[in-house]
């Protein structure tokens, strides 16, 4: 009975302290996530050692929590970017999610290799699991409302939603490496086909799904007056259709989740037109919200509002989750991730590999010096690389995931500290110079 009392306390204090002080973090030198890992490293077994998760015995479960939390953020990411696909903007998105993550894998899997040692397999799946930056913990550095289209919060943004989905193939030839060494010109001509098709078709089973679904609801309620309410099941149904066909088409499902999160918002878009949703919607009353719903000209606004509201309220409690989680991990292993063999290669990863490679993939891009300077250091690793951990540790076993995880859990700690520290530094004095 204490037990369970002291959990009800500490969560409800936490999350009404988050609530109440939200404002005050926003001005220091630290984030949300921040305040999660410690709280959860002093809930863990370093600590008063009331959060002592069994990672083995429950690994399955802690990947499907992970992995549904990184399908809802994915999701509210998409719906964030009402920008046309015209739009010079996703160039910058295709060159951090191709040429940056490819050479962040490279230098990676170089360091792994001849720094530590690693085999191949094992140097390749550490690069892969920590090249894509995360889309749970970057809300401080994500674009601020539907339609913001500051070019350095777009980059981060989209990266963020898109580069999970494109690590999955390296993640799985890591793996391929780590139970069969050999890799013949046959199987590699497999693999190549299989990465179009998996990008190709989980951007279409996204799009589908996207513009489907909101243009059904939306004719169902501006025509016959039904489908209406309930917003948060249209969310969780869309996530859970997109990503549940992806994943039977063998298509890359983060990448479908993300897509209808960008078709969703591609529609409302081409409906409401130059003006904001926000601004369409301003001169709604509370009480007539369920008018605008099965208005013509106010349904897609409000829908793809409603349903992003949801999205991003859902997101903060998995990162709030997810973050104890990982702070009470940290706690019951911290000693392994103290070595110099852990720290160095999460300092390349930081200093050397994600800035190098940005700078490199952005040459002649629309971003000037200090954007580009920007987005090479704030490339957070967190969630997504927790995930594909789990995702390894369950499909390679300990033996394989033993070296590698000190590593990941160490990347996550740092970044979390050392780019919750000095985002929101950087970013004020950046749009104060603008």
């Amino acid at each position: 009975m204490f037990e369970e009392a002291f959990w009800f306390l500490v969560i409800g204090g936490l999350l009404v302290l988050m609530a109440v002080a939200r404002g005050l973090i926003a001005r220091l030198p630290l984030t949300g996530a921040t305040v999660y890992l410690f709280a959860g490293f002093a809930l863990g077994p370093a600590g008063v050692d009331m959060l002592n998760p069994d990672i083995e015995g429950n690994l399955r479960l802690l990947r499907i929590l992970t992995e549904t939390g990184l399908v809802i953020s994915l999701f509210a990411i998409g719906m964030y970017l009402r920008v046309p696909l015209s739009d010079r903007l996703w160039l910058l998105t295709l060159r951090l999610v191709g040429p940056a993550m490819i050479v962040t894998i490279a230098l990676l899997y170089a360091a792994a290799h001849f720094g530590l040692g690693f085999p191949s397999s094992q140097a390749l799946l550490l690069a892969a699991i920590l090249a894509p930056t995360d889309p749970v913990l970057a809300n401080e550095l994500r674009v601020t409302e539907a339609g913001d289209d500051e070019p350095l919060r777009f980059a981060l943004s989209s990266e963020g939603g898109s580069n999970d989905g494109a690590a999955y193939p390296v993640v799985l030839l890591g793996l391929a490496l780590c139970t069969s060494p050999t890799f013949d010109a046959g199987l590699s001509w497999t693999f190549a086909v299989s990465v179009v098709w998996g990008i190709v078709s989980a951007l279409g089973i996204g799009w589908v799904f996207g513009a489907g679904v909101v243009i059904l609801a939306t004719r169902l309620r501006t025509r016959y007056e039904q489908a209406l309410g309930l917003e948060g099941f249209f969310a969780l149904g869309l996530m859970a259709l997109s990503y549940g066909c992806a994943l039977l088409a063998h298509g890359y499902a983060f990448i479908a989740v993300f897509a209808a999160g960008v078709a969703l918002r591609r529609e409302e878009l081409k409906a409401t037109g130059d003006k904001s949703p926000t601004e369409a919607l301003e001169t709604v009353e509370r009480g007539e919200r369920e008018e605008a719903a099965k208005d013509p000209e106010l349904a897609h606004a409000y829908m793809a509002e409603t349903i992003m509201a949801f999205a991003v309220e859902f997101e903060r409690l998995v990162e709030f989750a997810l973050m104890l989680l990982i702070g009470s991990l940290v706690s019951a292993h911290w000693r392994p991730l103290m070595d110099w063999r852990v720290i160095w290669p999460v300092l390349f990863l930081l200093l050397v590999a994600r800035p190098l490679a940005t700078t490199i993939s952005l040459v002649g891009s629309s971003l000037d010096t200090h954007q580009r300077w920007l987005v090479g250091w704030l490339g957070i690793r967190g969630v997504g690389a927790f995930y594909y951990l789990l995702f390894s540790l369950e499909r390679a076993g300990k033996d394989q995931l033993e070296p590698i995880a000190p590593i990941v859990l160490a990347s996550i700690v740092l970044s979390v500290v050392l780019h919750g520290a000095s985002a929101t530094t950087l970013l004020r004095r950046y749009f104060n110079r603008k």
